[in-house]
């Protein structure tokens, strides 16, 4: 599990937009279990896309539909444009979105719209339909960011989870460092679109900190995540 940091306009979300090939690569190249990922087109793309999850700050759901069909919308890429227009899904699939949402505790609201859930159930819901792709990889830009303390901590332990129980890799952009120091195995700073640190939670100082954020951060423990981003954007 990775975490991103860094101040905004970092580079963070077009990091992450590269790697789905949302954005194409200017320079450089992308290279998972040895294929080069930016230079895919095609099929080829279109079937790494569905091997490579994204999950939205904004959660990106239907807000009128309910929350199973959401998640149905996980398989797409599998099924004709005939049978997602009129709603229609092989019986398997519906049972396995119901137990994905059973297992991210939100199974009792399959039938609701979307719209009618809080903010941290509708981003458990997008997290269900990232599961529904069966990806390799989990792209989260910044899940958390428009979340209150508690529902922001259920959804950062869901992906935890997640990654500890299936194996997948989740790249998280994130906003402070506490998250990613209790969260996450590896941290890559950003700034200014390059990577200035990469390590574990352990190697990150406050001193690299502030060579990510930019001299004028506070990052005592006394500061609380709202302060530092205020500092963190006067400073950059």
């Amino acid at each position: 599990m990775i975490g991103v940091i860094g101040a905004s306009g970092a580079g963070k979300s077009t990091l992450l937009r590269m790697l789905n090939r949302l954005e194409d690569v200017t320079d450089g190249s992308i290279i998972y279990e040895g294929q080069e990922i930016s230079q895919l087109s095609g099929k080829d793309m279109r079937l790494w896309q569905s091997n490579c999850a994204m999950i939205f700050q904004q959660f990106n759901l239907v807000p009128r539909m309910d929350v199973v069909s959401n998640v149905l919308h996980g398989t797409l890429n599998r099924h004709s444009a005939f049978s997602t227009f009129f709603n229609l899904y092989p019986t398997e699939d519906i049972h396995l979105a119901i137990e994905i949402l059973n297992r991210l505790g939100v199974a009792e609201h399959a039938s609701k719209r979307a719209e009618a859930l809080s903010g941290g159930q509708q981003q458990r819901v997008a997290i269900a339909r990232a599961l529904m792709q069966n990806p390799k990889l989990i792209l989260a830009d910044e899940p958390i960011a428009s979340l209150d303390p508690m529902n922001a901590q259920i959804v950062m332990e869901t992906l935890r989870r997640i990654h500890e129980e299936d194996g997948r890799t989740v790249i998280a952009n994130l906003h402070t460092l506490d998250t990613a120091r209790r969260y996450c195995d590896r941290v890559i700073g950003m700034r200014q679109g390059r990577i200035v640190f990469d390590g574990t939670p352990e190697q990150l100082t406050t001193g690299i900190a502030r060579e990510i954020y930019g001299a004028g951060a506070d990052f005592s423990e006394a500061a609380t995540s709202t302060e530092i981003r205020e500092q963190v954007t006067v400073s950059a």
